[in-house]
């Protein structure tokens, strides 16, 4: 469990840190000279069984409130300390409030330095605490009166810490790591080594880690976690990291920054999230106020888009864009504190909801319901609410990265998810079936519309089936959807062009004349039709009627031009498209390479070269390196021998 202190400076914090640790937290000469917590301290108190409780001692003064913020990032308990002869003071409130903006739920109140007041100021201070978090996250934190002096309350106050740690359920290890970095210094004979508290995850000794912002990497060579050497390091601890890496240098990190595992996203310079504004606040927060945005351990200025209504009023809540002047590490659920522009008065908070806005359209309805969805505590129930709502698909791969999720856990997601899903270059899009199957209907819509405008036309290519409309989906997806229409019997596929399976298109007279001449010689070697120029010449016709006649052709789905010279019947292509796949799925990485495909369809070089390129230009195959990858299967590329 990690506490972390709060309130009015020259309360007791550190003193009482000390009485339960035997620890002093005052690590700075200026803070022994000045006997006031500047800076973070950091303390611990086995409790045997392996049981660590981690102490983050945060400064009291208003001056040192950023780094107070900061310590408090990531905690499960807070410790709020008001002195007896004092009572509740402007920090005592302000770091109330915090705790409460950010929702801690579990911790007690230390009413300290008890030897100093009289019984009946003890029983007053006590009562106004009452009343103070009445209300808050915390109205039902106990009060212990102690004295770090005397001693007194102090074996009762350690005591309840003991049973919250042994009652705190155990953060999930799911997600990926993350350590909040408030600490980065180096040691002599070891280099640079970097504190935190573990927001998610896991990290093992060995692991490979990187720095966000900047992507530079490094490895872990040790692990010190709640204070002991340790093989692993797990949400829910106070780690040290010792990193090695040829890129990392020392300047490289600060506090803020983020040591991250695995494929989690960049930083962001634009943060939705839902914002509470604090009831002591004299106005309400209005659109674009520029404020100090405080995320895990990082500081960012910026202005808030109110995205509800102009403005937010005192005790609300609304959601907000932050639109920041440097990009921070933040992901789904992270805390945020607002201050305002001089950084003087905290204003409100809350948690984040999406890192991926869009460009455009932020306070659109739609987007507003992206995110009440997306705000859902319970991923599966936000996954299935954002799958209803979208219309073209959802972005699984963004909504993975944004809820922190590994790839195990997203497959484990997905599959007991009801969707359609399908993989595009820019990541895993999903559909809700009802969504996919008025998708489907829109494509035959479509189809019909151009159909009619086109009846001489076989049909569009399969990435135009949606000009003329308002819908936008991958290229992949309208691929997907063809594949399935044509399994169904709803759609048939001719070459490049599909069309519905009622629709039959035909070539005027002198085209079908000279159709009939030319289609035996295009079958003949099917595998090798002829050269336009060779075509044209055994017609004794211009090349260029004959390469125009062609193209008309093609738009019937009777051919289909794979390159500048040459066009092939549809069969052909289905045939050299199963000659690729056959030869992929005897090759352990799936690739094609042009003198196998030449050797097997014996078409060539030259030829296999053309056809390859034309298979990457159709998505059947990509090039990797000297080699094609096969994307799909021919069938769905091709339609029907």
């Amino acid at each position: 469990m990690i506490v972390a202190t709060a309130g009015h400076v020259d309360h007791g914090k550190t003193a009482l840190v000390k009485a339960l640790t035997g620890i002093d937290t005052d690590r700075l000469s200026e803070e022994k000279q000045r006997s006031m917590t500047i800076d973070l301290g950091f303390a611990y108190l086995p409790l045997g069984a392996g049981t660590t409780i981690g102490f983050v001692d945060v400064p009291g003064h208003e001056r040192f409130i950023r780094n107070m913020l900061c310590g408090i990032a990531g905690i499960d308990f807070v410790l709020l300390i008001v002195a007896a002869d004092d009572g509740p003071m402007p920090q005592t409130r302000e770091h109330l409030a915090i705790v409460d903006l950010l929702g801690v739920r579990r911790g007690a109140v230390a009413l300290t330095k008890v030897d100093r007041a009289a019984p009946e100021r003890v029983a007053q201070v006590a009562r106004d605490i009452a009343a103070l978090v009445a209300g808050t996250s915390v109205a039902e934190a106990p009060v212990y009166p102690v004295s770090a002096v005397t001693g007194a309350g102090i074996a009762a106050l350690k005591a309840h810490l003991a049973a919250a740690a042994a009652a705190l359920p155990r953060r999930r290890d799911g997600g990926k790591f993350r350590l909040a970095v408030d600490r980065c210094f180096t040691l002599a004979g070891a280099g640079i080594i970097v504190t935190g508290t573990v927001h998610a995850g896991a990290v093992a000794v060995g692991d490979r880690v990187a720095l966000v912002p900047g992507g530079r990497e490094a490895r872990v060579r040790t692990i010190h976690a709640q204070n002991a050497r340790a093989e692993i390091g797990r949400a829910g601890e106070r780690c040290a990291l010792n990193l090695v890496g040829a890129e990392l240098r020392h300047g490289d990190i600060r506090r803020g920054d983020w040591i991250v595992k695995g494929a989690v996203p960049p930083a962001a310079a634009k943060i939705d999230a839902r914002i509470r504004v604090a009831a002591a606040e004299a106005r309400k927060l209005a659109h674009w106020t520029p404020v100090h945005v405080h995320c895990g351990a990082a500081e960012a200025t910026g202005h808030v888009a109110v995205l509800e209504g102009a403005a937010i009023a005192p005790g609300e809540a609304g959601v907000v864009q932050l639109a920041l002047d440097r990009p921070i590490g933040a992901v789904w659920g992270d805390g945020v504190i607002l201050r305002d522009q001089s950084a003087q008065r905290t204003i409100g908070g809350g948690r984040v909801i999406d890192i991926f806005p869009p460009p455009r359209g932020r306070a659109k309805p739609a987007r507003l319901a992206y995110l009440a969805a997306m705000a859902r505590d319970d991923v599966g129930e936000a996954l299935a609410a954002l799958l209803d709502d979208a219309e073209s698909g959802l972005d699984l791969t963004r909504f993975a990265a944004n809820r922190n999720l590994t790839p195990d856990e997203a497959a484990r997601l997905y599959a007991r998810t009801d969707m359609r899903s399908v993989a595009t270059e820019a990541g895993e899009i999903g559909f809700a079936p009802a969504r996919w199957e008025q998708l489907k209907e829109a494509a035959l819509a479509a189809l019909a519309v151009w159909h009619r405008r086109a009846p001489d036309s076989a049909g569009p290519a399969i990435d135009r089936i949606w000009a003329g409309t308002k819908t936008r989906v991958a290229r992949e997806v309208s691929l997907a959807l063809a594949a399935e229409l044509a399994r169904d019997g709803k759609i048939v596929r001719e070459g490049a062009a599909i069309r519905l399976a009622t629709h039959v298109a035909r070539l005027d007279a002198g085209d079908a004349a000279l159709w009939k001449k030319a289609a035996p010689l295009l079958d003949k070697e099917p595998l090798r039709p002829p050269a336009v120029h060779d075509l044209a010449a055994a017609l004794g016709e211009d090349p260029r009627r004959v390469e125009a006649f062609l193209v008309r052709a093609a738009r019937l789905g009777l051919v289909v031009r794979a390159s500048k010279h040459r066009f092939f019947r549809p069969p052909a292509l289905r045939r050299l498209g199963d000659i690729a796949e056959e030869l992929s799925s005897c090759n352990p990485e799936r690739q094609v390479t042009a003198a196998a495909f030449r050797d097997r369809s014996g078409i060539g070089r030259n030829s296999a070269i053309e056809i390859l390129e034309f298979f990457d230009r159709i998505k059947f195959t990509r090039r990797v390196g000297d080699a094609h990858v096969v994307q799909r299967a021919a069938a769905d590329a091709f339609g029907g021998r």
